[in-house]
């Protein structure tokens, strides 16, 4: 399969920017519901965090689903008419219950409240986390510190290794993964109740390393052929090394996915949007390093009067082996 990967970058171009477009207009919406660009979880905004199931859904002899009205108005006469509320599970007979943060009396009450109301609740299904809103803060910032740290340390290998505008292209194609993968979550915050948790943190710092990791490949074998063919236009030169590395691309990204799906699927509640953010964001990854960080490269570089390359001496050291 060859690609013709400059003759049509208009459209590599078109597809995430419209992406990005989409996901940015979700995180507006999210920011006016949420205060926040996703919707944020416990882990960020801190308070307590309920979650129980009725009785019934193991025999299978509930009335119907619970009413998220009923629950709103027994939060709001135990004074927590702000909580968030979910109702899950395959009957809909489960609760996951947001709220400020409640000492071991308010909650006591409160299950008591929602017992009475509902119908028996399982004691062994009983969940509660309490998040102080400092710790939260702390979560969040820390979050960020890892990020702009890991932009800056990328940034500073890819332009000693290579060259500025290497870099550069580099850094746009991981921020391009980032802001995917932001979008997508902040997508399914409003649409499903997904919540951003600090999981989310290392996924996003896990998919900036593979992300990272694929154009790097790229990056060698343009320069590999930048020596090998120093008369070469860029464009040639960028569309060749693609389309040399691209099973490779490809094969890596197919074999990560399948054991990420299998952890989606398998894995439980607490591995399920944590696996979910990485095959979003490997998805994205694979496409920016063959769409986006190569293009922007071949088009700077012609933009810059240097179409038709000229060995340099970063140019000139022995490409890595990797195929």
């Amino acid at each position: 399969m060859k690609l013709n990967i400059i003759k049509q970058r208009t459209l590599w171009w078109a597809i995430s920017v419209a992406a990005i477009a989409i996901g940015f207009i979700a995180t507006l919406i999210s920011w006016q519901q949420f205060g926040a660009p996703l919707r944020p979880s416990l882990d960020f905004v801190g308070g307590t965090r309920l979650q129980l199931e009725l009785v019934c859904t193991r025999t299978e002899s509930c009335d119907g689903p619970i009413d998220a009205s009923e629950v709103r108005e027994i939060l709001a006469a135990e004074g927590l008419a702000g909580s968030s509320i979910q109702v899950v599970g395959d009957q809909q007979n489960a609760l996951s219950i947001r709220t400020t943060t409640l000492n071991v009396d308010q909650r006591e009450s409160l299950l008591e409240t929602l017992e009475a109301e509902l119908g028996e609740i399982d004691p062994t299904l009983i969940q509660i986390d309490t998040v102080g809103p400092t710790l939260g803060r702390q979560i969040f910032v820390s979050g960020l510190t890892a990020l702009g740290a890991s932009f800056l340390g990328i940034m500073i290998y890819l332009s000693l290794r290579f060259q500025t505008d290497y870099a550069a292209f580099a850094l746009l194609a991981v921020l391009h993964d980032v802001l995917i993968t932001l979008g997508f979550f902040a997508i399914m915050g409003l649409l499903f109740g997904v919540e951003a948790d600090s999981l989310f943190i290392v996924a996003l710092l896990t998919i900036v390393g593979f992300s990272v990791n694929d154009t790097v490949v790229i990056y060698d074998r343009v320069r590999e052929t930048i020596r090998n063919n120093p008369g070469d236009h860029i464009d040639d030169i960028v569309d060749a090394a693609v389309n040399q590395t691209l099973t490779r691309s490809i094969n890596t990204t197919f074999t990560t996915l399948l054991s990420l799906v299998a952890i989606f699927l398998f894995g439980g509640e607490t591995l399920k949007y944590f696996a979910l953010a990485l095959i979003v964001g490997f998805i994205a990854g694979s496409y920016s390093s063959i769409f986006i960080a190569s293009t922007l490269l071949a088009l700077w570089r012609e933009r810059t009067g240097r179409a038709y390359a000229e060995v340099t001496p970063a140019d000139a050291e022995p490409a890595d082996s990797t195929p």
